[in-house]
């Protein structure tokens, strides 16, 4: 089954700009198109019924939909209006896509689709990576030169979505990947036995999290051999060290397992710093 890229767009400049986005990676990918728009009946507009509100929505999408067919005429195109809360109704388009693409403000609260808890609830359950674009964003800004940038964790499995995403992605640009692993000193009650004689075979700490970083590099570099990697292992906490670098990303590629708190769902500190400092669009892959 050929998943579309979803784009959920809402009448703001950032899910205008997620909209551009979605269309230029759907023709690089040979991908169609679809545009989301999830809205509810307001009761309170007592001149406007049902059927009226919902022809004001379909026309606003309409004209968005209208200005990526003109610059893509030959992208498939679909759309959807559908009625109901937006959180639940774009977790469940997500499920059906290659990826969701939203609009982001960064910086301080999230705006349309991600006011809120809207969309933590979004990104922390959707099933599929969920990219998020701010209004600025130019396709200038995925010229030759700037790199996908993506984090890697943990054991190979732990990163493997992300990684695959991240390759995928610069492998229909022709662009770098840059492969980020950040470490710190954990405590020494932390390391089994096990653990230290590994850390001395491989000369202290640094050159293990080198060893670490390649070998989860390894199969998707043998999978995807035309695809530049520079590798990147620096000390510090992995958002300050991924924030370092995101000035010569065009795309940030962060991995994420959803937290679930007596006030609903969240995503890890890594993810969610990177929505709200990167100055590029970020797309947050949920890890398995």
């Amino acid at each position: 089954m050929t998943r579309p890229i979803t784009a959920g767009v809402d009448g703001t400049e950032e899910s205008l700009a997620a909209l551009d986005w979605a269309g230029r990676e759907a023709v690089r990918r040979g991908l169609p198109l679809r545009v989301v728009h999830a809205w509810s009946y307001a009761e309170n507009l007592a001149t406007a019924d049902r059927d009226t509100q919902h022809g004001w929505v379909s026309e606003g999408v309409a004209d968005a939909v209208r200005a990526v067919s003109e610059r893509h005429p030959k992208l498939e195109v679909s759309v959807d209006v559908v009625e109901g809360e937006p959180a639940h109704a774009l977790a469940r388009v997500a499920a059906e896509a290659e990826m969701l693409v939203l609009g982001s403000r960064g910086h301080g609260p999230v705006v349309g689709f991600l006011l809120g808890s809207v969309g933590q609830q979004v990104v922390a359950e959707a099933t599929r990576p969920v990219v998020l674009v701010r209004a600025t964003d130019q396709p200038a800004a995925e010229a030759a030169g700037r790199d996908v940038v993506v984090g890697q964790h943990g054991d190979p499995e732990d990163s493997a979505a992300t990684l695959r995403f991240a390759f995928e992605t610069a492998a229909a640009r022709g662009a770098t990947v840059r492969a980020v692993r950040a470490w710190t000193l954990p405590p020494v009650f932390a390391y089994s036995p096990g653990s230290l004689k590994l850390l001395d075979d491989t000369g202290g700490l640094e050159p293990y999290e080198k060893q670490a970083l390649a070998e989860a590099l390894r199969p998707w570099r043998e999978r995807f051999p035309d695809v530049p990697v520079a590798e990147h292992v620096e000390m510090g906490s992995a958002g300050q060290v991924l924030l370092s670098v995101a000035g010569r990303a065009q795309l940030m590629v962060v991995g994420r397992r959803s937290h679930r708190t007596a006030v609903g769902a969240r995503i890890g500190s890594v993810a969610h710093g990177m929505l709200h400092h990167a100055d590029c669009p970020v797309a947050v892959v949920p890890h398995g």
